[in-house]
């Protein structure tokens, strides 16, 4: 019996909460021990009985497996997208998670994805696409969550780790318009749609003839779909998130970096899990299995970033831009930004040293105290 099935079958019943949920197969697993018989049983009779309103389903089956991981996500194509990569390098670093079934994903509708009409920053901010699947996580309905890092806030929920980011991908943003090659092509008065802060201030300290649709929200295939109706001229979008989902044939330039600098995070994916397990059940998954796919590179960079983004406090109000990379001598090179919401003033800042966890933490922080106090007082209420 492999090591994951020895876990499975040492875990009690109490450790995974009786909280209902639907989850979704692609196929069947067998298993040995009438232990797991009985989980299946139990678990089966529950998710029959209730249906939490915050979970969806990917797809149902006729019969409810027991799967030996549940990935959380978000319903979009792009979370799925990142699901899907998850549970394909889960797959590929273990035999027994390749098994039909072994692996099951649980969409959860967030908050941030049920209200559209107002921007982020009106209906409390990032954690709005991350707190129902944490509390997911909690509660034992999924044994780990897939998040785009940018939206995680700084703080991590009590009870869960986020140890694991998985490869990153192009942090830069893609400009895509059906009449201008660039936003410096654009005419003046022209409508850019961006619910990002970051994005706008930068937009409008370069180009700021331009205008801004701030509420320009929705999955990446509702906002290409508002373009193509003419609702604005051109949007922005994180060239991660096209690459993803293979729709890179809608962008019309890339922005380097010196101009649009990207969102703290931008293009990595998180993965969490529980930490207070009885049985050690999750310390033990992710220690044996996350560490696997973890991408230490990308998981010191997102640090280094998060680091700055915390030190000014940062939220959906504040326009916040940080990005850390090695170079080519293997040190790191960080950019921060911070901008009013309106463009007229623009602070940046940069440090090199270490790529080493303690170090980059600290070049984090000290970037951010440094552009606390040239900001002063009143600055991001402009």
């Amino acid at each position: 019996m492999g090591l994951l099935s020895s876990l499975c079958t040492s875990q009690s019943l109490t450790s995974r909460p009786s909280s209902p949920a639907i989850f979704c197969t692609s196929g069947s697993v067998s298993f040995t021990g009438s232990s797991l018989k009985t989980q299946a049983f139990l678990r089966k009779k529950q998710t029959l009985r209730f249906v939490k309103a915050s979970v969806a389903v990917e797809q149902q089956t006729q019969e409810a497996k027991l799967a030996l991981i549940r990935i959380g996500t978000r319903g979009s194509p792009l979370a799925l997208a990142q699901a899907h990569e998850t549970r394909d390098k889960l797959m590929a670093s273990n035999a027994e998670l390749a098994e039909d079934g072994a692996i099951q994903i649980v969409i959860i509708k967030t908050t941030g994805d049920k209200i559209l009409s107002q921007p982020l920053a009106d209906i409390g901010g990032k954690g709005l696409f991350t707190k129902e699947i944490d509390e997911a996580l909690i509660n034992g309905d999924i044994d780990i969550a897939v998040h785009s890092m940018k939206d995680v806030p700084t703080y991590i929920p009590e009870m869960t780790i986020l140890p694991c980011n998985l490869p990153r991908e192009d942090v830069r943003d893609a400009f895509i318009s059906m009449s201008a090659a660039s936003l410096a092509d654009l005419p003046a008065g022209s409508i850019i749609g961006t619910a990002s802060l970051r994005r706008k201030s930068q937009i409008l300290h370069r180009y700021p003839s331009l205008s801004v649709e701030e509420n320009f929200r929705g999955n990446v295939q509702t906002r290409l779909r508002k373009l193509n109706e003419g609702v604005v001229k051109a949007t922005l979008l994180a060239l991660a998130g096209l690459k993803r989902l293979n729709m890179t044939e809608n962008v019309t330039s890339i922005l380097p970096i010196n101009d649009m600098l990207p969102a703290v995070a931008q293009g990595a994916i998180g993965i969490a899990c529980r930490n207070n397990d009885d049985k050690k059940w999750c310390v033990m998954l992710c220690a044996n299995y996350l560490a696997l796919l973890n991408h230490e590179e990308t998981r010191l960079a997102v640090a280094c970033e998060r680091a700055f983004l915390e030190t000014l406090d940062g939220s959906c109000r504040t326009p916040i831009a940080g990005y850390a990379r090695i170079d080519e001598n293997g040190d790191c090179i960080f950019k921060g930004l911070v901008a009013s919401p309106d463009g007229t003033r623009v602070l940046k800042t940069s440090r090199k040293g270490p790529y080493a966890f303690d170090d980059m933490i600290a070049m984090g922080k000290d970037a951010g105290k440094e552009l606390l106090s040239q900001a002063g007082p009143g600055f991001f209420d402009r």
